[in-house]
């Protein structure tokens, strides 16, 4: 058996069956009909005819021409071979012995047609992963189009005075954490100089971000540790400072068990950019953080 081609030894027993199952033309047209999906390949047979020329007539133009009609050969073998039980001849004259023909004649068909059965689920495997990754793409580009227009928003962002540009802050973060899936809680919202919040990402975090004109000192970190051991043990913090962290903040943080990871507007820059998606940056920051108690490093260090 190759690739696109029906062994010929399967034929005979696909006609057998058709003409055993089937003792009723006009059952034999609506199976036809139903297998393939369109009336074209049936409407042209002669269906005055005998009902074994039919099949014959049928089965034969089909595996002579395999280029066009493989896939509606294939689907006529497995369909019938699928028959296991054409009680409806029970009722007929002599119905026992017509049912344990057909019954026969649709085992006999089914040991040939084991490695049809095979390829169709291949087939249908192949076209599943195909669907899979169209559906992936179109997936990739959405996010794609979003993020250029992240990109030109952050941008705009970066030129507003200090008070607007952190209400611009928060708006572009709902939408940052939004388009990657990531559970926000409720809309991030800005108290006071800072945006908190809180988000599900393979655990809880509360999240607070600040856009100062200074590096961030370690007595916000060490607020903000405060308020994340107040939640359940299992809750982290996650630190956006856009302007980044004073060196000592980092420091005193790195040291025990972390209860947060930094983020900086550096960091956000390469989400944007498409280097790193938000959901990767946050598990491999978290996972270097458990790793080796730094609770911050960069989003290109994480890519060279």
């Amino acid at each position: 058996m190759t690739a696109q081609r029906i062994n010929p030894a399967v034929l005979h027993p696909l006609k057998e069956a058709l003409v055993l199952v089937f003792w009723y033309k006009k059952d034999l047209r609506s199976f036809l009909t139903s297998c393939f999906g369109r009336a074209g390949l049936v409407a042209h047979l002669d269906w005055t005819d005998y009902k074994r020329a039919i099949v014959a007539q049928l089965v034969d133009a089909m595996a002579a021409d395999q280029h066009r009609y493989f896939d509606d050969l294939l689907s006529l073998i497995l369909a019938t071979a699928d028959m296991t039980d054409p009680s409806h001849l029970k009722r007929l004259e002599d119905g026992a012995r017509k049912y344990a023909d057909a019954v026969a004649a649709v085992e006999s068909l089914r040991r040939l047609a084991a490695p049809y059965q095979r390829l169709r689920n291949e087939k249908e495997e192949a076209a599943r992963r195909r669907e899979a990754e169209r559906v992936q793409a179109e997936m990739q580009r959405a996010i794609s189009d979003k993020l250029q227009e992240l990109r030109t928003q952050f941008y705009e962002i970066v030129t507003l005075p200090a008070q607007k540009r952190g209400y611009a802050l928060e708006g572009f973060l709902n939408s940052l954490f939004a388009l990657f899936d990531i559970d926000a809680k409720a809309p991030f919202r800005i108290f006071g100089e800072q945006i908190d919040g809180a988000f599900t990402f393979e655990g809880e975090f509360i999240l607070e971000a600040k856009w100062r004109d200074a590096k961030t000192p370690p007595s916000d970190l060490d607020a903000f540790a405060m308020k994340v051991s107040r939640k359940l043990d299992n809750t982290l913090g996650l630190f956006l400072s856009m302007n980044g962290f004073q060196d000592s903040a980092v420091e005193l943080h790195s040291r025990g068990r972390p209860v947060m990871i930094l983020m900086s507007g550096e960091d956000l820059s390469a989400v944007i950019e498409e280097r790193i998606s938000l959901p990767d940056l946050i598990q491999r920051k978290r996972q270097h953080a458990a790793r080796t108690g730094d609770v911050y490093v960069s989003a290109y260090a994480l890519l060279s």
